[in-house]
């Protein structure tokens, strides 16, 4: 018998883990990201670092992070936006990734050398740990609903907690002081609790001097008192609770996520000087990505304006991706 976590843990990390091979994103692939609609996404935020520099409040030479690039497709659109716009910063910014498996990171050096060659200073850290710098932008795109979680649900005023055994599902009394302790602070009655955001967010403060950290995910700021935990499999959804759902096929076969509670996130940077909390639409509105279109519109035919405009307005949509994906932007 073992916590959801640990399930959860296996299930994406382990040697033979969903996250531990490539996976494809888009059409071809489990489920579509941000990313892998429009380039504009890093765009956007390619956008908003060049007037952080130009506003003298990030430095010519400070290191751009992304942490779980996946392919290297966001770091590589940042890079090129960048690139279009100030070629010259690509001499004096620093580029680093942050990904635990090796051959995720012979993928990502070889897509990112394919775009730039020898042009970018590029490095590669296995954890946050072993990363540290004075001066930085970090981007973490959907990395919060990808640590494992417990669940909980409360009855009679007792909290029970999730454990798996032959990858089935049960509850058992909790006894986890701590889990008791924050689910009675932000009054979560049922749905799922992430401790390890702590250790992540403490080490990143820690090791960033001055640091500027964007992420998006799935949720919002309050806890949904219910069950958001889901499998994705050929862009179809399943509760983890479905009726006759087979989990020994989907184990390790499949992604496994959960809504972000942001009120906790925001929290946990509480020492910061700004912590930003915004709709995916909103947030990428506030970095300019209009403007980048109408600049587009002007050095493109009308056809493919259009084209990018559609994916764009995906990334907007009050219905799918621009309200249903939250952002944190912190400044410390």
């Amino acid at each position: 018998m073992k916590k959801f976590s640990d399930f959860m843990n296996s299930w994406l990390y382990a040697k033979d883990g969903y996250y531990a091979t490539y996976k494809q994103i888009g059409k071809e692939g489990d489920f579509f990201t941000s990313v892998s609609t429009s380039s504009f996404f890093g765009g956007a935020i390619a956008n908003k670092i060049l007037c952080l520099i130009k506003q003298e409040k990030l430095s010519k030479d400070a290191t751009i992070v992304e942490i779980g690039a996946h392919h290297g497709y966001l770091l590589a659109d940042i890079i090129q936006f960048i690139y279009t716009f100030d070629a010259q910063l690509l001499k004096s910014l620093n580029f680093v990734i942050i990904e635990r498996f090796e051959n995720l990171k012979k993928i990502q050096k070889k897509y990112l050398y394919d775009c730039f060659g020898d042009e970018i200073n590029l490095t590669f850290y296995d954890d946050i740990k072993s990363f540290k710098t004075k001066e930085a932008f970090v981007v973490a795109n959907e990395i919060f609903d990808a640590f494992a979680c417990e669940l909980v649900y409360t009855k009679n005023d007792n909290l029970y907690q999730a454990f798996t055994q032959n990858n089935k599902i049960h509850f058992e009394p909790c006894k986890d002081e701590n889990l008791i302790k924050h689910c009675k602070k932000y009054n979560i009655k049922k749905g799922e609790v992430c401790l390890e955001y702590k250790t992540f967010i403490d080490t990143l403060l820690k090791n960033i001097h001055k640091l500027f950290f964007l992420t998006f995910d799935y949720g919002d700021k309050y806890p949904r008192n219910d069950f958001s935990c889901r499998v994705y499999k050929n862009h179809k959804v399943h509760a983890i609770f479905e009726d006759n759902l087979d989990l020994n096929s989907l184990y390790k076969n499949s992604d496994i996520t959960y809504d972000v509670h942001f009120n906790y996130l925001s929290e946990l940077f509480s020492s910061c000087k700004s912590i930003d909390f915004n709709t995916q639409a909103n947030r990428l509105i506030e970095f300019e990505i209009t403007k980048l279109l109408s600049i587009l519109k002007k050095h493109v035919s009308y056809e493919t304006y259009l084209k990018e405009t559609q994916k764009v307005k995906i990334l907007l949509e009050p219905t799918g991706m621009g309200d249903r994906f939250k952002s944190l932007f912190i400044y410390k």
